[in-house]
């Protein structure tokens, strides 16, 4: 008789769990309290607009080839994959716009126009990132990271040295380079992983190399034709879902889940992979017995950022914008204190919009743009309409100066999202977007344990335990918890 494993949540890291545990000849089934797979990449329309609601980023393409060509297929027979150039472009105070471009010739160039000498030095950096990449890739990523002794190993001590885990990125960036756009272009990356550069280890200048050698893509159809895609390949190994049910608690036999209780019925099963918001299991669905940690060691985490989202169709194309548009034109450091150091709605905020219609014709009717607006804010914030209309127009007011074009009048659809709706939707702890801040202190084994040790046949995955928050490391996070499910599973009698 195949064992029955329960995966709870239908994102990344639930559907790779799901994927990679059905392959070895596992009973799945996925249960989904939304109708739609795909968790915060989930997708809605709106009279010809389509909107990713989440991630809209595609970095590190290694990660989905490799977990793709685990089932025989690549990313080219699922979806179209196009690289972006410029990858993105960023908007600074001085009125300056940079567009970051793709060829490693081209970027030593916009380096060394900014800052003469700059181009080795870039040459030096992402050398460094590239060895912090794959070495990171290939010895700590994919780890359960159960206990410190797993990287006990003289090989993974002596790389730890290069990895450069006890130094900031900050100071790296800084040693290299002096412009302060080219460290803003550098910094840039790891401001969503939850610290402020100069608390954000070295080891993740890797994403540097992520950004600039390995490049920005993008799935034509939409972030989603990834959840499609991961979907179609769950079917294919025979994984079963159950959309549009809420779990609600569970059945146990001593230290044993033997039934999964949703708002629509009671699921048998021999084990369990949660990739719901960890918090709100361990916190609101297990009894307390079986809670993993309590609530003053939650409280103590540091989170990464939440996010205030704009979903905006517009009745005419728009000028002067990319795919990608970072809007740096206000104080970095102000903003980034608001959100680490005293978290509030902050003053003056960066901020980032997609335009992906600017690549994607089917995103949105002829004639048409589709914007999608993110302002990283605190998490654990108030959130209302009010608050939503006030930032609406102070990042409107930006984006038409700085463009030097009316928006506004010609806006057809407007969504907002933020605290309230992750919270409604996800049960987001604090209303997070990304997860778990990667800070020294919450990194590998110092984050939230993958296997439970109060309940036997519980394990996690997704952006609140190992490795970390973004796609790549969900989807790898949902690959480990099934390697180590499949590891621990015996013969059923």
């Amino acid at each position: 008789m195949k064992r029955t494993i329960s995966v709870l949540g239908a994102g990344f890291s639930g559907l790779a769990a799901a994927a990679s545990l059905a392959r070895e000849g596992l009973d799945v089934q996925v249960i989904e309290r939304h109708e739609q797979a795909g968790g915060r990449a989930r997708q809605f329309t709106h009279e010809g607009f389509v909107f990713d609601m989440g991630p809209s980023w595609y970095w590190m393409p290694d990660v989905f080839e490799a977990y793709f060509q685990k089932f025989g297929k690549t990313t080219s027979d699922l979806y179209d994959l196009k690289r972006l150039d410029p990858s993105y472009q960023i908007f600074f105070p001085d009125g300056d716009v940079i567009e970051v471009p793709t060829s490693g010739e081209a970027q030593r160039a916009l380096f060394e126009r900014l800052e003469p000498g700059s181009g080795q030095a870039l040459d030096r950096f992402l050398e460094d990132s590239k060895y912090k990449y794959e070495t990171g890739m290939r010895e700590f990523v994919y780890k359960p990271s159960h206990s410190v002794l797993e990287f006990a190993d003289f090989r993974i001590l002596s790389a730890m040295f290069r990895l450069q885990m006890f130094s900031s990125l900050s100071k790296e960036v800084r040693r290299l380079f002096k412009h302060p756009k080219l460290i803003q272009i550098l910094e840039f990356p790891v401001l969503f992983l939850g610290a402020k550069p100069e608390k954000t280890p070295a080891l993740y200048s890797m994403m540097n190399y992520a950004d600039l050698s390995l490049g920005t893509w993008y799935p034509m159809g939409g972030m989603h034709k990834i959840v499609e895609a991961m979907v179609e390949i769950a079917r294919e190994q025979g994984v079963r879902f159950q959309l549009g049910e809420e779990v609600k608690g569970f059945q146990f036999d001593g230290r044993r889940i033997v039934g999964v209780e949703t708002n629509r019925s009671v699921h048998p099963t021999d084990a369990v992979v949660n990739s719901m918001d960890y918090h709100h299991l361990d916190q609101q669905i297990l009894p307390g017995q079986f809670r993993e940690y309590t609530p003053d060691y939650w409280d103590k985490r540091v989170m990464a950022p939440s996010s205030l989202l704009y979903y905006i169709g517009v009745d005419r194309k728009l000028t002067g914008l990319t795919h990608h548009n970072l809007f740096f034109d206000a104080d970095f450091g102000e903003h980034a204190a608001e959100i680490y150091d005293h978290p509030a709605w902050p003053k003056d905020p960066l901020f980032y919009v997609c335009c992906p219609s600017v690549t994607d014709p089917t995103v949105a009717p002829e004639g048409k743009e589709n914007l999608f607006i993110l302002i990283p804010v605190a998490p654990g914030l108030e959130d209302h309409q009010e608050i939503h209309d006030a930032y609406y127009d102070l990042v409107m007011d930006r984006l038409e100066k700085r463009t030097g074009q009316d928006i506004r009048k010609h806006v057809i659809y407007k969504r907002s999202y933020a605290h309230r709706d992750f919270k409604k939707d996800y049960h987001a702890f604090k209303g997070n977007a990304y997860g778990l801040a990667n800070t020294l202190f919450q990194t590998a084994f110092l984050k939230p344990r993958m296997k439970s040790r109060k309940v036997d046949n519980l394990w996690h995955a997704g952006q609140l335990t190992v490795p970390g928050p973004g796609v790549p490391p969900s989807l790898i996070s949902g690959q480990v918890a099934a390697r180590e499910v499949i590891r621990n599973q015996k013969p059923k009698v």
